[in-house]
């Protein structure tokens, strides 16, 4: 292994690499460290004990706990009800929609959860890691809340068991002699009071001691397991020998149990007639010619068998719904009644009636919570043995043996049941009792204190769970707000978060009713199931390489199904907190997104923008886009000082300001030197630039290359920024600072290599000067100016980059005016007629004037600024010169002006246009020129000082500048250097001095209008075709924006940008 010595400390051996894995435990965070905290708390100094290794297999680890968290208390209390009201047919199919969602979404759960370790967290964990923290977030919220309103649910069921079937002697609010919405309210306010006990209680408990429900729970199991094969063993039982629990019929209509002794008007007593409880409940005395209640003396009494029996054939009657108004009495079918119309219904607490309307949409929304619970095997993950064997295995079989539970019990129901019976919620014709404890043999009450243990042993599981996933929720840390409940005690347990989740269940108590509870929490498991489905689709199609779970057998059409049937039956339930749901769940989607946490987890969704982006890609290298498509893609070029740090910030203000376009941004620097010395100096770099782009908040990529110059690091910027066809197609790069000061000679350079690159490369050019006067985006302008001169047709880019600039906030104040050139042969009244038609086809508002420049004759300074700049140019030029050269050069360039010096120029030569600065160098008396033969004069050129190259007149009155002029000023033999040479005008350059005409004419024209603007956008003059007149260049665009506080040249691409169709 001497290979890999030195790669020991980043890569391990495969050995200890294979033993760290094989040795890794993964015990959840919460009851279990509780349970071990509370146990060494009776030690004073317990021994750290090892670890074991979890022992829990499928049966007791996956099976039994989704057994008991599936069974529920909707099965004891509401399935009957439901079979009554929806009818065996439709109730089947209620049960076999539900199940078939929980099914496929045990499918992707197992996909999911055998692909890699799953710690504890389950669903929260699963979704987060598969569709990143905002998903993740938002659907373990939901879920959540959703186990806080099952735990609403179970106590709210828990004290109906309790008020109704086993104390109804203990309501605080009397409900006899009371009917219709003040019986109601009776019952809500004893659950709301009872239901606030239990929960303080069972809280309580919670906190106290979360190793007490762990053992309590194999009992509560045991409840269920024992009420379930009661209610098989009464069915088996009618067969043989049906129970008798008679109903009493007036007419059609079930009579309250409550209200008679006896089934019957009237009986023979000792051959005497005697009337009935039954009688003096209709009729107002005892007496047989008392007057009665019209509809009791039209319709005989008939007392029929609640439960006839499997073999009685009474599944035919229940077969298909009968589904009831709140308020409509319950009827039994195919037995005539007589009744008329004129008479009014009385006697509301004589009958057993409707407490709510009913629809089949609400027995889904009831019935789904009694499917939940899926997840218990998978919370557990942490504690099995072989967790991707047994969650798979574990949690289809408890799926699949609660279904058939479910399905069987809805058909033997029908069957067994009377249907005015099964629809009694209460059981209030058949003495009170719960109807299906009825059916449940030894004895009814096997099932009422079987279902009241099982619904508080759940209510007490959900109080433990809900806590700790609103933990690991906040200890996660996307979602700042919630980071106050990921701390608790000492040993772990939530008990900021638990005294939140009592605070919520409190709002399902007071809502009191089990029927409005369970479709809340329908909408919220519903949901996280749904995204469940997705993530395993999305991890199935993406194939990303790390998704190899070792249950295979899944499949993305499988997930879309289960994720379409979970969206269904949402809206199924009800579309209204169906919307209310997935609202919270986009709040918090969108708050993560932009509060939260930044995490990296691998999710789906990233893999989702990979794939997005890739197609994307691949269809914009079908061809260029469409002139209406066109935007800024802006490659922004930044310099960094030695401490990688940027020194053009503003530039980045800048972009973000042009970013109405929504393009791409790239900005870019070059690190000098080699990739293997200089990478951790590239990567400072980087995130110097990521730091600054966040805090001018431009979107975009920052990119940094290393090279061995950074005029070639610049040139591969240009050339291999962006991907495919996404790249850049327009470059922002600063105007050269200090650029005439000889040090400075080589970043001038680059610049003009840059413009020659952009233009051949046919990419947008932008040259703001002076970029440390332009607004941070923080700035805002209440007034001012935009001013355009348009002096050349660049492809539209002088129209389009103003209206950007406008739409942000800086510069939506500031109007825009736009300003073009007529010359001589130009009609100038109609250029401004077309102008402002074609600015109105562009639907873009601006003010439009017609600057008249016409060509007059040169001016005697025009000839003074084309020599110093051609002066300039061949001190320049001495500076690439060997020494001999050098020598050579300059007794030529001396030779030369000797003669010149002789000749006398006429006084009005040196005639000029007042300027605001002071005299400058090249217009000093003839008798203060100084030959340039002098040594101390060529001891100047030879050492390069800054003296070789004063200020130009030309140039604006920079700290710089003035520096130089006060060199020159207190140095009377540095003043007299090259510059005050004067060479007949005639030897200069016809094309130079002409372009210095313009540029000085172009600059009056345009610091006489624009001087106060807030903006100036100009052409750029392209650069010279040779290398020769890179300093006469940049010499020509500086007197072209002297005297301007914001300029910002622009050169297009060779391609139009703006067009007037839609």
């Amino acid at each position: 292994m001497a290979l890999f010595e030195e790669e020991m400390d980043t890569s391990p051996m495969v050995s200890s690499l294979l033993s760290s894995l094989a040795n890794y435990t993964n015990l959840p965070t919460g009851s279990k460290e509780h349970e071990e905290a509370e146990n060494n708390e009776e030690g004073a100094r317990p021994s750290k004990k090892p670890v074991k290794a979890p022992q829990l297999g499928t049966l007791m680890g996956v099976y039994l706990p989704c057994i008991q968290n599936i069974f529920g208390v909707i099965l004891f209390l509401r399935m009957t009800w439901m079979v009554g009201v929806g009818g065996v047919f439709g109730s089947f199919i209620i049960v076999f929609m539900c199940c078939s969602t929980t099914m496929l979404t045990a499918i992707s759960m197992s996909a999911i959860a055998t692909n890699g370790v799953v710690p504890a967290g389950g669903s929260y964990y699963m979704i987060s890691r598969s569709l990143g923290p905002e998903f993740g977030g938002a659907v373990g919220i939901c879920f959540y809340l959703g186990t806080t309103f099952a735990g609403a649910m179970y106590i709210l069921g828990c004290i109906e068991i309790l008020l109704i079937y086993i104390i109804p002697q203990a309501a605080i609010f009397k409900i006899e002699g009371l009917e219709g919405p003040e019986a109601e309210l009776a019952l809500l306010n004893n659950m709301r009071v009872y239901g606030t006990i239990v929960l303080s209680f069972m809280s309580l408990v919670v906190f106290v001691g979360v190793k007490y429900v762990n053992k309590l729970a194999l009992l509560f199991l045991a409840c269920v397991i024992l009420s379930i094969v009661a209610v098989y063993a009464g069915v088996i039982k009618t067969a043989m020998d049906p129970p008798v629990f008679p109903v009493c019929l007036l007419g059609n209509r079930t009579l309250l149990s409550k209200g008679y002794d006896v089934c019957a008007k009237v009986v023979e007593t000792d051959n005497e007639t005697v009337t009935t409880q039954l009688w003096r409940t209709f009729c107002d005395s005892d007496s047989l010619d008392a007057t009665c209640d019209e509809y009791f003396t039209s319709n005989n009494v008939t007392e029929i068998q609640g439960i006839p029996g499997v073999t009685s054939g009474i599944l035919a009657e229940n077969l298909f719904g009968n589904y009831l108004e709140k308020g409509m009495f319950l009827e039994k079918r195919r037995v005539a009644s007589e009744e008329s119309a004129d008479s009014p219904p009385t006697g509301a607490n004589r009958y057993v009636m409707a407490d709510i309307t009913s629809f089949f949409t609400l027995l889904v929304g009831i019935y789904f919570p009694s499917v939940t619970g899926i997840m218990a095997g998978s919370n557990r993950s942490g504690d099995l043995r072989d967790a991707q064997k047994s969650i798979p295995i574990g949690t289809i079989a408890a799926i699949t043996t609660t279904s058939i539970v479910y399905m069987s019990t809805v058909v033997l129901f029908g069957a067994c049941i009377e249907g005015v019976v099964l629809r009694d919620k209460f059981g209030e014709g058949v003495n009170g009792n719960l109807v299906i404890g009825t059916l449940a043999w030894p004895s009814p009450w096997v099932i009422v204190f079987g279902s009241f243990f099982s619904t508080c042993g759940a209510g007490l599981q959900s109080l433990t769970g809900a806590p700790r996933l609103l933990q690991a929720i906040a200890r996660d840390g996307i979602i700042p707000f919630l980071r106050v409940f990921g701390h608790g005690k000492d040993n772990g347990e939530p008990t900021w978060a638990l005294l939140l989740t009592g605070c919520i269940c409190e709002i399902g108590i007071i809502i009191a009713s089990l029927d409005a509870v369970a479709p809340i929490l329908s909408m919220f498991f519903l949901m996280c199931y749904m995204f469940v489905n997705l993530a395993c689709a999305l991890q199935t199609l993406l194939r990303t390489p790390n998704w190899r779970p070792r249950f295979k057998f899944y499949h993305w059409a499988l997930s879309f199904l289960g994720m379409s049937l979970c969206l269904s039956l949402m809206f199924i339930c009800s579309w209204f907190y169906a919307i209310i749901a997935m609202g919270i769940a986009t709040c918090i989607y969108k708050y993560i997104e932009f509060c939260g946490a930044e995490k990296e987890w691998g999710d789906g969704i990233r893999g989702i923008s990979l794939s997005a982006a890739r197609f994307a890609l691949m269809r914009l290298e079908e061809g260029p886009p469409h002139t209406k498509n066109w935007r800024p893609q802006i490659l922004v070029l930044v310099s960094v000082d030695a401490e990688q740090n940027v020194e053009q910030p503003r530039l980045l203000s800048l972009a973000n300001q042009l970013k109405a376009g929504k393009g791409l941004t790239i900005v870019g620097t070059s690190v000098q030197g080699t990739f293997l010395d200089n990478y951790a100096e590239a990567q400072k770099a980087d995130q110097s630039l990521r730091k600054l782009m966040e805090t001018e908040k431009v979107k975009g990529f920052p990119q940094v290359v290393i090279s061995s110059n950074l005029r070639d690091g610049t040139s591969h910027l240009i050339q291999v920024g962006g991907l495919g066809g996404l790249k850049h197609n327009t470059v922002m790069v600063s105007w050269p600072r200090n650029w005439k000061q000889p040090e400075c000679h080589q970043q001038f350079r680059n610049f003009i290599e840059v413009v020659r690159e952009t233009t051949i490369a046919s990419l947008a050019l932008l040259v703001p000067k002076n970029i440390s006067s332009y607004p941070s985006n923080g700035e805002r302008f209440t007034e001012g100016h935009i001013d355009v001169w348009w002096i050349v047709h660049d492809g539209g880019m002088l129209m389009l980059l103003p209206f950007l600039l406008r739409q942000h906030k800086v510069w939506r104040k500031c109007k825009m005016r736009i300003f073009t050139v007529a010359q001589m042969d130009d009609n100038s009244i109609q250029m401004k007629k077309d102008l402002i038609t074609f600015l109105y086809h562009l639907r873009i508002d601006a003010a439009v004037e017609v600057v008249e420049m016409h060509d007059g004759d040169i001016s005697a300074y025009t000839y003074e600024k084309t020599l110093v700049m051609e002066q300039r140019s061949q001190i320049l030029k001495q500076m690439h010169l060997t020494k001999n050269e050098k020598e050579r050069e300059i007794q030529s360039i001396t030779d030369s002006s000797r003669g010149s010096i002789r000749r006398k120029n006429p006084s009005a030569s040196r005639s000029r246009p007042s300027v605001d600065e002071g005299a400058s160098v090249a217009e000093q008396p003839e008798d203060e020129s100084v030959a340039v033969s002098d040594p101390k004069q060529v001891r100047l050129i030879h050492g390069r000082t800054a003296s070789s190259t004063p200020a130009s007149p030309t140039s604006p009155a920079s700290p710089t500048d003035g520096a130089e002029r006060g060199q020159t000023g207190a140095n009377p033999e540095a003043g007299k250097d090259l510059f005050n040479m004067k060479p007949e005008w005639e030897h200069l350059s016809p094309v130079d001095v002409r372009r210095m005409h313009t540029a000085m004419r172009l600059n009056e024209v345009i610091t006489k209008k624009s001087k106060e603007a807030k903006l100036v956008l100009l052409n750029m003059p392209g650069p010279p075709k040779n290398r020769v007149g890179n300093e006469n260049y940049m010499e020509f665009l500086e007197v072209l924006t002297e005297g301007l506080n914001r300029v910002l040249l622009v050169r297009g691409g060779g391609r139009e940008v703006i067009t007037i169709y839609s």
